[in-house]
């Protein structure tokens, strides 16, 4: 079965002969993938009135566990935001009920963000339609074929994830 991807290497051998251009039938399908990806999300999110950034930090307090709360410190971290950008995204979030600040009793100028019911059945649901967008994208490929791919990637993504600062 031929991809956009094998037509694209096929014209860049043509007409580069002189360059190895392997990478690209990995690294372009991975990057087509993510567009698709993108859209699948967005479509998932968008079906519970969530934007893919509300989804990601109702989901970060929702991993959390019982009770459901982080330190805005500890939403920067999962979210890979700046400080300003949690802020605007907490005060959001607040305003449609989904999260709600709670003074953090460990710190006396701290604060909690905690999620509010509304906030954590959003999450999951929005969370159950992005699973089944995702099972569909990945029904051509048998368990042991997404637990090899999953590994391969694992490999390529792991020194990025693991960058100190």
């Amino acid at each position: 079965m031929e991809d956009e991807v094998d037509r694209l290497v096929a014209a860049w051998r043509r007409e580069r002969p002189d360059l190895d251009v392997e990478p690209l039938e990995v690294l372009s399908r991975v990057s087509r993938l993510a567009r698709h990806l993108d859209r699948a999300r967005r479509l998932a999110f968008a079906e519970h009135q969530l934007e893919p950034w509300e989804f990601d930090v109702l989901t970060a307090l929702r991993r959390a566990g019982t009770p459901y709360q982080l330190s805005p410190g500890q939403l920067l971290t999962q979210t890979l935001v700046t400080s300003g950008t949690m802020t605007n995204r907490i005060d959001r979030l607040a305003k449609k009920g989904l999260v709600e600040r709670l003074p953090d009793p460990s710190d006396r100028r701290g604060v909690l963000v905690r999620l509010t019911v509304e906030g954590r059945d959003r999450a999951d649901q929005a969370l159950a339609g992005l699973l089944d967008q995702e099972r569909a994208i990945l029904a051509e490929l048998s368990r042991a074929q997404r637990g090899e791919l999953a590994g391969l990637l694992r490999q390529l993504t792991a020194p990025f994830d693991n960058i100190p600062g």
